[in-house]
């Protein structure tokens, strides 16, 4: 059995993983001053360029924090969202955000940032730290490090990627498709001219779209993706340079004068999803809890958003603000958002082989794509701005908007962005006619104009989804006050006293 002895030696929370997912959820806890440590095996971070920028929700993530500028300053924006399966289209669909655009950023940049956000607000990262067994018993979690080392917890979240060590000792089935087709993806330089790059790489793609050569986000390299000879046996060793070259030949007939490579992998189209997110007390987060093929450029930020679901809810239970059985919302949230982007990336999958049922199916989806309300659609799954969490039945707020995030707009003389720098509730309410004066400690009541609010007042959780919608529309102007107790003031309490039970 575990000792569980309330003492120092016991954290909050330990995070197994020290990658995007890892990092952003510690941040995430200490912001709400919950004790946290990271343990990461690597000694020194990844160089390897897996991941290319960041989609429309997480950036909306990081300007609800305050940390986007910092983000801004090192990638490179790129308006409009990714396309679906590369899908050109010359629909232009508005999509609900204030944030539409990408930001090309490597995920080495990525991970540093959130890294140095993590370690700003107090978390203990330590570097070397690789577990190799854990114990758990109704109050905390011991995990055992490959030197021998006890790291006990109240509880653990295991965010060590699609091999995930802690997933495997818990015991959580992994089931799905194994890896059919791998690609080398590498980062280097290159002596060929730009214009012969360009031009071979056009040429190769319209027969292989699982190819492609351009310049990279970082200066004076360009990154390559090509088809692999085979899927394998040990993906966990990068190709070899020559390989890298060897396949670049096969498929455009030169290697491009590359030279200098500064990150060499390999990825697959292996899909797979944890039957459960939760054992115990020990939760999954990122690839750990799913693996899916690359197109989209979806895992990252996927890690990124289960860490934000996570991190406040997780915050909420170790403070006594919220039951224990808050948590179960974290699967039942998230997982059926995994779910559908496995399946969105499964298409895109096959749209990208190159086979004549698969070139027919993609001349279709670019017609139907033509039309605004299918590549909003589609778009949207890609941006992660479609989502909505099944939070409270029969929502009869105007347009179904509970269980929906919430768009950034004017708030009093900012941005309600702005306003969820410190993670907390915030009941938007322009005309003051709600109270929520018993959850003071947890809700910021906003009594503010808000342009564009599409009822007359909403409570959104920590995250930016919206719990609560009044039924009324928005008022005109400052609108009048609403009668005491109103069947919306009710409920208005009834939610809230589900998510923050007094």
């Amino acid at each position: 059995m575990v000792d569980a002895r309330a003492d120092e030696d016991v954290h909050d929370v330990i995070v197994a993983g020290g990658g995007p997912t890892g990092m952003m959820l510690a941040a995430e806890l200490r912001l709400r001053g919950i004790d946290v440590v990271v343990l990461e095996k690597e000694e020194e971070p990844s160089r390897l360029v897996r991941s290319l920028g960041l989609h429309a929700r997480s950036i909306e993530i990081l300007d609800q924090r305050g940390i986007l500028e910092r983000f801004l300053a090192e990638g490179t924006v790129y308006p409009g969202v990714g396309r679906f399966a590369g899908i050109p289209s010359t629909a232009s669909p508005e999509l609900d955000t204030a944030h539409g655009f990408m930001l090309g950023i490597p995920q080495p940049v990525t991970d540093r940032l959130l890294e140095e956000r993590a370690r700003e607000l107090g978390a203990d990262v330590r570097r070397g730290s690789e577990v190799v067994s854990l114990a758990q018993d109704s109050e905390s979690v011991d995990l055992i490090l490959a030197g021998g080392e006890h790291v006990r917890g109240r509880w653990a979240v295991a965010c060590d990627g699609g091999r995930s060590r802690v997933r495997g000792l818990l015991g959580i089935g992994f089931p799905g498709e194994a890896a059919e087709h791998e690609w080398l993806l590498g980062e280097m330089e290159v002596t060929a001219p730009a214009e012969e790059v360009a031009a071979v790489s056009e040429r190769v793609r319209r027969e292989h779209r699982g190819f492609g050569i351009g310049p990279s986000s970082n200066p004076g390299l360009h990154r390559a993706v090509v088809p692999a000879a085979n899927v394998a046996e040990d993906r966990t060793e990068g190709p070899s340079f020559e390989e890298f070259l060897e396949r670049l030949r096969t498929f455009a007939g030169t290697d491009f004068g590359a030279h200098s490579p500064v990150s060499l992998t390999r990825f697959t189209d292996a899909t797979r999803l944890a039957e459960h997110f939760r054992s115990g007390r020990v939760l999954l987060a990122g690839d750990a809890a799913h693996v899916h093929p690359p197109l989209g450029g979806q895992g990252l930020n996927l890690g990124i958003q289960d860490a934000f679901n996570l991190g406040w809810k997780l915050a909420a239970v170790i403070s006594g603000q919220a039951p224990p059985a808050l948590l179960d919302s974290y699967e039942a949230e998230r997982r059926p958002v995994a779910a559908d982007v496995l399946t969105t990336t499964r298409a895109q999958s096959v749209l990208i082989s190159g086979e004549p049922g698969a070139l027919a199916l993609r001349r279709v989806l670019g017609e139907l794509m033509e039309l605004p309300e299918v590549d909003r659609l589609l778009s949207e799954k890609i941006a992660s701005l479609s989502i909505r969490y099944d939070l409270w039945p029969g929502d009869e707020a105007p347009g179904g908007i509970v269980g929906r995030r919430l768009r950034d707009m004017p708030v009093g003389p900012g941005r309600l962005y702005e306003r969820m720098r410190e993670g907390r509730w915030l009941l938007l309410d322009p005309t003051g006619s709600f109270d929520a004066e018993q959850w003071s400690d947890a809700v910021e009541h906003l009594v503010e104009p808000a342009e564009g609010l599409p009822t007359r007042a909403v409570l959104l959780r920590p995250d930016g989804h919206i719990a609560w919608a009044a039924t009324e529309p928005a008022a005109d102007g400052a609108g009048a006050p609403v009668a005491h107790p109103s069947p919306d003031q009710q409920g208005l309490e009834s939610v809230l006293e589900h998510w923050l039970p007094r």
